[in-house]
């Protein structure tokens, strides 16, 4: 039988509307799955009960007074621990900060509750974000809702897992490398990176750069457009912010499949990705490429994307760490301490040539996307894999030169500054989950956002490629 936190988040704001639940009713069956799965996957770090529950009655009241109600009126979200929470605990996943309560919201959680969601917690994730493996010093490490010793990918792990497991309805993640996208493919649920400014961070430290964003993710494609409704913004803090029309994001437009003209790839031209995982690619494209007006397999050009990647990605961890490196070494995890080393060996001519090439790389993707209207690419190059290894050293009998190298799937349309959204595909070889990328225009976060959902609704229709749903009663045991 589903409980109410089972369903999906759309639905629950529609019966909240109709008063046929109440906020106060929602909350506490989220309180419960918490209570009961939590301690299999340690994805939810630190509870906001209190004001969670007073705000679930104020809500309540609100719907009774016939006041009007917000998109996220009474939806319990987590807020990823890399953002900070007014009067919640806000560590970063660092030892630094184990005890920091800031005293006011970042924007993006101001932007929630003003939209009528109800902050229940923090979930977790690893040290600053560094790495797709959710673990760090403060909170130790999530597991995947489908086998706890694995992984559930980073850096939005904790909020994947929890969605996964009807913890909350919505969550918040971020995104540099795929830490919205790992995640959301290994715990089978829906991440979405936007364009870079569609959804401001008035925190970036390096204002002008376009690389990391933050993002919804949800169970299905309309309840992150949903939560993506709410966080569209125009702050001009943001560098990269611009005027938008908030009407596109909720609820996404159907969108004829048989129109597209898609493009699939295995491995992006560039990425190393397991063998399984081609496969189950190879089998899911050609059950459902039919769908599609066109659909043929093309590798963009993405060039020296590791080197691009590794360079530009170390100066912004010089501007984050390099202070904290020379005071707080010792209770620094080793990949912040890694990837900030690394990035201070990079000469001024080598920062301008990532950036150059870079430039080169976005425009060519711009280009082919002349040409096709959809790429269609694997969510993760391998399958989950135990949380207790820190990162993927070798695929597919290639050495990972760096922590981040077997993430070269994610990153590479990271580089690109397109939007793009993961959606479930069924499972992998293994019996765990798969997801795919759904990569789109530059700043045609809307469509990718109605393209997937569209997809998704055909994926459900066909066991093998429905999401899949995890075994509670085995977590709550």
């Amino acid at each position: 039988m589903t409980e109410l936190c089972d369903l999906d988040a759309v639905e629950l704001r529609r019966l909240i509307g109709t008063k046929e639940i109440s906020p106060v009713e929602l909350l506490g069956a989220c309180e419960a799955r918490i209570e009961a799965i939590n301690p299999a996957l340690n994805a939810v770090v630190a509870l906001d009960l209190e004001r969670a529950r007073a705000e679930a009655k104020a809500a309540e009241q609100a719907v009774r007074d016939g006041e009007e109600l917000g998109p996220l009126h009474g939806l319990p979200i987590g807020i990823k621990d890399l953002t900070a929470t007014a009067g919640l605990r806000t560590t970063f996943g660092s030892k630094i900060y184990e005890n920091n309560v800031p005293a006011a919201d970042e924007q993006i959680v101001t932007d929630i509750r003003q939209a009528g969601g109800i902050v229940i917690g923090k979930t977790n994730t690893p040290e600053f974000g560094a790495g797709g493996n959710t673990r760090n010093s403060v909170y130790g490490a999530s597991g995947n809702p489908f086998d706890p010793s694995l992984t559930c990918g980073g850096s939005s792990g904790g909020s994947a897992a929890a969605l996964a497991t009807g913890m909350m309805p919505l969550a918040t993640g971020s995104d540099l490398g795929g830490s919205l996208r790992t995640p959301a493919g290994f715990c089978g649920v829906v991440g979405f990176r936007p364009t870079p400014g569609t959804v401001p961070d008035e925190q970036r430290l390096v204002a002008l750069s376009p690389l990391p964003v933050d993002g919804p993710m949800g169970r299905t494609v309309a309840d992150a457009a949903l939560l993506m409704s709410a966080i569209v913004d125009e702050d001009t803090r943001d560098p990269f912010a611009r005027p938008l029309d908030l009407n596109l994001f909720e609820p996404p437009l159907p969108r004829d499949l048989s129109s597209l003209r898609v493009a699939t790839s295995e491995d992006l031209g560039a990425a190393a990705v397991e063998e399984s995982i081609r496969a189950t690619f190879r089998a899911r494209m050609a059950k459902i490429g039919s769908a599609f007006g066109a659909c043929e397999a093309r590798d963009p050009d993405l060039g020296p994307i590791d080197d691009v990647f590794e360079i530009l990605r170390g100066v912004n961890f010089i501007a984050a760490h390099k202070e904290r490196l020379e005071k707080h070494r010792d209770i620094l995890g080793p990949n912040v301490i890694d990837n900030t080393e690394r990035g201070l060996r990079y000469t001024a001519s080598d920062v301008a040539w990532a950036h150059v090439e870079q430039a080169k790389l976005y425009r060519r993707f711009v280009k082919m996307f002349e040409e096709i209207d959809v790429l269609i690419c694997p969510a993760c190059s391998v399958s989950p894999f135990p949380h207790a290894e820190w990162t993927v050293k070798e695929i597919g009998g290639q050495k990972m030169d760096t922590y981040m190298r077997w993430l070269a799937i994610t990153y590479g349309i990271t580089l690109t500054l397109h939007p793009v959204a993961v959606i479930p595909c069924g499972v992998d070889a293994r019996g765990l989950p798969f997801g795919i990328q759904i990569v789109g225009r530059y700043q045609g976060d809307a469509e990718v956002l109605s393209v997937a959902h569209s997809l998704e609704r055909a994926l459900a229709r066909d066991p093998e490629t429905a999401r899949p749903l995890p075994d509670l009663s085995k977590l709550k045991a």
